[in-house]
């Protein structure tokens, strides 16, 4: 005989039934516990965990970078000091010279002969006072007539130094060594007192001038080593020998010159120039840039733990930064960086604190 449909339903439901009870009995000996958690474990559940990295500061040598140009050491208009037609040319453009060469030649006219007369009026002046002198040992010549005598000598003296003089004006000489970068005269041009007839520059060694934002003036001094490099990737070193004591109204920047050893002479002064500038050697810390935030004054901070796992805010100063790193200081020398979680704490909470690759 087969059973009713209703006696099926409820064997099945006091099957469902039992083992309902039986699970209820058994409870979840993991999850569930005959005591409350104390006041610790609470606490301890609520904390939120950061990932930390502990680093020291280690030793670092900034370095600015600033837009400039290479100039000359010196260069300078020669402008005649006399006078007179151009008689010679001694020179060339693109010439180098040394220091005291003679560069033009003027018209001399009787300078020459007005020179060599001079020249025997002061031998003959000079013959005639010694002799005077020493008559008067023997008191056969007056104080006067000695008064008389060097007076002349003297005359005869600045006479010939004057032609001397003329004379040296008439053949310009270079005043340091260098190249002739323009020559503005030919034969036989006639050249007036002040009239600039060359430019001389000095090219073996160089003047790398840039200017420099105010924020970057803190630890820049004379002194400092530099590298200089041009459009072409070539490089030359130098050293900082001024930094201007006031701001450019206009930019509020500062004008900085390093000085440039040229010894093989190339030809670079006016080529464009960036100037890379070892600044003083400092302690810093290298963190990632996805690290560094702003505090509540807008001002860069990076987040770290301090000795109570308690989280700390501390403002830091950017010295470098590329896309893979950033160097700062500002932090202690000793550090525990919040490197996973900081943008869910805020500063003075404390946290629970998990070393990177997850050990507590």
């Amino acid at each position: 005989m087969r059973m009713s449909l209703p006696s099926r339903s409820v064997l099945l439901a006091i099957g469902l039934g039992v083992l309902l009870l039986l699970w209820l009995l058994s409870g979840d000996r993991q999850r569930f516990s005959d005591h409350a958690p104390d006041e610790a474990e609470r606490a301890e559940a609520l904390l939120a965990r950061v990932e930390v990295r502990e680093q020291t500061a280690e030793a670092y040598v900034p370095r600015l970078k600033a837009q400039g140009e290479l100039l000359p050491w010196r260069e300078v208009a020669l402008r005649a000091r006399a006078a007179g037609q151009v008689s010679a040319l001694r020179v060339r453009e693109g010439s180098r010279v040394n220091r005291n060469a003679i560069l033009i030649e003027l018209d001399q006219e009787d300078l020459p002969a007005r020179l060599r007369r001079s020249e025997a009026e002061l031998a003959s002046q000079r013959a005639e006072l010694s002799a005077a002198e020493r008559l008067q040992g023997r008191q056969l010549a007056s104080e006067n007539e000695l008064l008389r005598l060097r007076s002349m000598l003297a005359q005869a003296e600045a006479e010939e130094a004057a032609l001397r003089q003329q004379l040296a004006n008439a053949q310009p000489r270079a005043p340091f060594a260098g190249v002739v970068d323009r020559l503005e005269v030919e034969e036989g041009d006639f050249l007036q007192v002040g009239e600039t007839f060359a430019h001389l520059v000095e090219d073996q060694r160089l003047r790398a001038s840039a200017w420099v934002s105010q924020r970057d003036m803190t630890d820049l001094a004379p002194g400092l080593t530099a590298r200089v490099t041009l459009l072409d990737g070539s490089e030359l070193e130098g050293e900082v020998i001024f930094v201007s004591a006031r701001a450019q109204e206009s930019t509020r920047s500062y004008r900085v010159e390093v000085e440039v050893p040229n010894p093989e002479r190339r030809r670079i002064a006016g080529a464009s120039a960036t100037l890379d500038i070892a600044l003083p050697e400092r302690q810093a810390h290298s963190v990632s840039p996805a690290l560094l935030v702003l505090d509540d004054a807008g001002r860069m901070a990076v987040r770290h733990l301090d000795d109570d796992d308690r989280v700390q805010l501390t403002r830091v100063r950017l010295l470098s930064a590329s896309s893979r790193e950033a160097w700062v200081d500002g932090l202690p020398e000793q550090v525990r960086l919040i490197t996973v979680g900081g943008g869910f704490v805020t500063e003075g909470q404390q946290v629970e604190a998990v070393s990177e690759g997850g050990a507590r």
